[in-house]
């Protein structure tokens, strides 16, 4: 029996290791500032709460980012907008190392978040048009995990480099080598086409404007998947942010661990993150979207009040570091293709950028509320505390939104 990447015609595989290798090098990029958070703390004096705002403004503006490249992802094309969006991300992680103060930081991060917005806008619509209906949650969910890819090549970038450089010099090393993505958009100039059914719509594009668009997300139609497709992100992603912006302090000031040690413990995580995108795209296309979101986030919070409220011994938590990121990551596994599923090809980009991005915008808060209320409560109480919250609102929504597995895509509203 064939597999469902065997299926797949070369210009489709090409296109599922472009949108693939962004999110890898995404989620790189991303994910370098929550190892140079503990450094920050002493070699500023940065407090946490300042490091909580500076990853919540980069979300925030990703919130913006992500909202405009689906805009544009329908106007100029889904590729020409992932390529875009590349290249912005991997020059402002690289002039985050040359930065003096936490305003200039929170300025580059900031910026740098648009393009980490734009990177999902574009690329899960493509890959969610270029693929049949059949693997499509498979597909896109396999391109999602690109993150923990991302987060691996992050993690093993900081403990090479703080293993050789004195702290104070191997944050901004770190950053620089957030540059790289950027030659990813030299072999997607000659190798991926645009999808067919952004083709297919040129006609209407001739007729409307990107207001248009915009005006018709929420239409009396569309607008109810709008808000269930905004509020899943809002609770998935609030809860993932939190994982991904305070596990490395969580477990180097709270758990007391070396670099090293910290190290293991993150890669126990990312295999796990790595195996909740795949798994659950496979459970996704077999369950069906609905079923997959509600188990993923039961698992998911019931995981993360254990982590971080019970004091377990430190074997327990190394562990417990696999199911943490299976729930995790499975929830946000399945949005790409149930996204793409809801709505038609002419508002694809517009409606699941801004559902995904305006939920990344309410999701944002939460990694700063953790940081703020850390100060009262303690780290592990806050994460733990905010997570859950943010799982149970995806488990909420799982219970309305309308199943789309199998669905075939529409072209018109």
């Amino acid at each position: 029996m064939q597999s469902w990447y065997g299926s797949m015609a070369p210009n489709q595989r090409r296109t599922f290791w472009a949108c693939f290798l962004g999110w890898a090098l995404d989620a790189m990029d991303v994910q370098l500032f929550a190892f140079v958070i503990p450094t920050l703390l002493t070699v500023w004096g940065m407090t946490k709460g300042e490091a909580g705002i500076i990853g919540t403004s980069a979300l925030v503006f990703s919130a913006i980012g992500g909202v405009l490249a689906g805009l544009l992802a329908d106007r100029i094309g889904r590729v020409k907008v992932l390529k875009l969006a590349i290249l912005w991300f991997a020059v402002f992680t690289g002039l985050s190392a040359f930065t003096n103060s936490f305003h200039q930081l929170l300025l580059t991060r900031s910026l740098q978040g648009i393009g980490f917005g734009g990177e999902w806008a574009a690329g899960a619509v493509l890959i969610g048009e270029a693929v049949d209906k059949r693997i499509r949650g498979r597909a896109v969910g396999s391109v999602q995990a690109g993150w923990p890819v991302g987060y691996a090549a992050a993690a093993l970038a900081y403990w090479a480099i703080f293993s050789m450089l004195p702290e104070h010099q191997a944050w901004r090393a770190l950053f620089i080598i957030g540059i790289l993505p950027g030659l990813l958009v030299l072999w997607m100039r000659r190798n991926i086409d645009e999808s067919a059914a952004f083709t297919a719509a040129a006609t209407y594009r001739e007729q409307t404007s990107a207001w248009t668009n915009f005006a018709l997300i929420f239409s009396p139609r569309i607008l109810p998947l709008t808000v269930m497709a905004s509020l899943m992100a809002a609770g998935a992603l609030g809860g993932n942010y939190t994982i991904l912006t305070w596990l490395v302090t969580y477990l180097r000031q709270t758990q007391g661990l070396t670099v090293t040690m910290t190290t293991l413990y993150l890669a126990v995580n990312i295999v796990g993150s790595f195996a909740g995108y795949i798994g659950m795209a496979y459970m996704s296309d077999g369950l069906g979207r609905r079923k997959t979101f509600a188990l993923s986030a039961a698992g998911a919070t019931l995981t993360v009040l254990a982590y971080t409220q019970f004091h377990l011994p430190m074997i327990a938590l190394l562990v417990l570091g696999f199911p943490l990121g299976l729930f995790q990551s499975g929830i946000v596994s399945g949005m790409g293709a149930c996204f793409t599923e809801l709505f038609p090809a002419q508002i694809r980009g517009t409606a699941g950028g801004f559902s995904y991005n305006f939920g990344r915008g309410v999701g944002a808060l939460v990694p700063a509320m953790v940081g703020i209320t850390s100060a009262s409560l303690g780290l592990a109480v806050s994460i733990g505390i905010w997570a859950a919250c943010s799982y149970v609102l995806v488990f909420a929504v799982a219970l309305f939104l309308p199943e789309t597995r199998n669905k075939e895509l529409e072209i018109h509203v």
